[in-house]
C-alpha cells in the first residue's frame, strides 16, 4: 500500500529519489499558483502519493535531446 508524504517529505522524495530539486516552499507555492504534483488534502495539511509525484514528473521532462537547437 503506497504512503501520504508530507510536503517535506514530497519535496525529499523529489529531490533524493528522483534527482530533481524541489523544495517544500515550491510546492506550497504551486498550491497555490498551479504546476505543480497533484495533492489531496488531510485536515490542514497537504499530503502527496510518490505516484502522482512521479507522474507529475515525468510529465514535467522534455523529450531526450542531443543538442540545444530546435532541429
Amino acid at each position: 500500500m503506497e504512503r501520504y508524504l508530507s510536503r517535506q517529505d514530497a519535496a525529499q522524495y523529489l529531490t533524493e529519489q528522483r534527482g530533481l530539486t524541489v523544495s517544500k516552499n515550491t510546492l506550497q507555492k504551486w498550491v497555490t499558483t498551479g504546476g505543480g504534483p497533484e495533492y489531496q488534502r488531510f485536515g490542514k495539511r497537504a499530503v502527496y502519493l510518490e505516484s502522482c509525484l512521479d507522474a507529475w514528473a515525468e510529465r514535467k521532462l522534455s523529450a531526450p535531446r542531443c543538442s540545444s537547437s530546435g532541429s
